[in-house]
């Protein structure tokens, strides 16, 4: 059967059973061909029942007593052998489908990343190669280490485990298909403060502004929407020592939400240990919650100057004109100024909403 472009045949004969064939056209017996070629009936004997693997140095003596090229015995030996393994890999990999059945697998076949199949071994065998391991073993070893780092900044995270390791590697792939420079952190402060002008335009425009400024900087930014039992904001981690990644999922999508979000990201990157990856769920129970409080600080200062907000929450004047006023002066969109006075208590939750931006997804 095809396996992708793949030719992946369910059977496989081993090289003996050419030389049966051969055998019973000639009327000879193992044994005879044996003496011709100089090696022990066993040998030959086991060579025709499939037991022995047929070496190179039996294959040139076959050449020269049946004829055939010792290159064509050696592939049919290879492609037998390969085949036994397929079975028996295909076998393990059976066993473990209900493990891989507690990962959100409908979302990955909807987005393209699996192929739908009724096959048990196949549909493990996409999952460990969706996140790029050989084994199931390995890719429990890497599901380790990758919990490890993350749930140890965030020991409260709610979410399922299985569907942040997923959307994780939806990043990473995501991440591989966007080239960057290497990583520079005045270059990226630099793509900061532009990006930060940017908040007035709209998604379409400064999603790709957004995600070249970043490139040049050595960080990949995109936006991954969330699978299922997933509920974060977004993650920052470091793939590599020269390549950072800023991966959002666009919750509540609420512009003030999002631009908030990613510079809290920015600042981890710019401000915290390359060790972790940092996931931003809302929840105040985090491992570290001073590095948390620092990249709130952090992001609020860069999109609006901590005292120029004070000085405006202080003079207690937030009619619509005067937050877009106000905005107009920080060069800011008027949404995320609302999601600062909604934060700090100025207003209520429910005031001034319609001055922020609301997305969607594309369907």
């Amino acid at each position: 059967m095809m396996q992708g472009n793949r030719y992946d045949p369910n059977y496989a004969a081993p090289p003996g059973a050419l030389i049966q064939e051969y055998l019973d056209e000639h009327g000879i017996s193992a044994r005879e061909l044996a003496r011709r070629c100089g090696r022990s009936a066993k040998l030959i004997t086991e060579i025709v029942l499939g037991k022995a693997a047929l070496e190179p140095d039996t294959a040139l003596q076959l050449e020269r007593v049946l004829e055939l090229d010792a290159s064509v015995w050696i592939q049919m030996e290879a492609a037998y052998r390969l085949h036994l393994a397929r079975e028996e890999d295909g076998h393990r990999l059976a066993a473990f489908e209900s493990w891989v059945s507690q990962f959100p697998l409908e979302e990955l076949f909807e987005r393209g990343f699996l192929e739908k199949t009724k096959n048990s071994a196949d549909k493990v065998r996409q999952f460990i190669k969706f996140f790029g391991v050989g084994s199931v073993e390995a890719c429990q070893d890497r599901f380790k280490e990758m919990t490890e780092v993350a749930y140890r900044h965030s020991p409260t995270f709610m979410s399922s485990k299985e569907s942040l390791l997923v959307w994780l590697r939806m990043g990473e792939i995501d991440a591989e298909r966007i080239h960057c420079k290497d990583y520079d952190r005045n270059s990226f402060l630099d793509a900061l403060r532009k990006i930060r002008t940017l908040t007035n335009k709209p998604l379409e425009k400064f999603v790709p502004e957004m995600t070249t400024l970043c490139s040049r900087a050595g960080v990949a930014f995109i936006i991954v929407r969330p699978v299922s039992r997933l509920a974060l904001s977004g993650i920052s981690r470091w793939l590599s020592p020269r390549k950072a990644l800023i991966q959002q999922t666009m919750r509540h999508l609420s512009n003030d939400h999002f631009w908030f979000t990613f510079f809290h990201e920015a600042a981890h990157l710019l401000l915290h240990s390359r060790k972790y990856v940092f996931i931003d769920n809302g929840n105040s129970g985090n491992a570290n919650p001073s590095e948390e409080l620092e990249a709130n600080d952090w992001a609020a200062n860069f999109l609006i100057p901590k005292q120029a907000l004070e000085d405006f929450i202080g003079a207690g004047s937030f009619d619509e004109n005067s937050v877009h006023e106000f905005a107009k002066e920080q060069v800011i969109h008027p949404g995320i100024v609302v999601g600062q006075l909604q934060h700090r208590g100025a207003v209520g939750f429910n005031q001034l909403n319609k001055l922020r931006v609301w997305f969607e997804w594309a369907e």
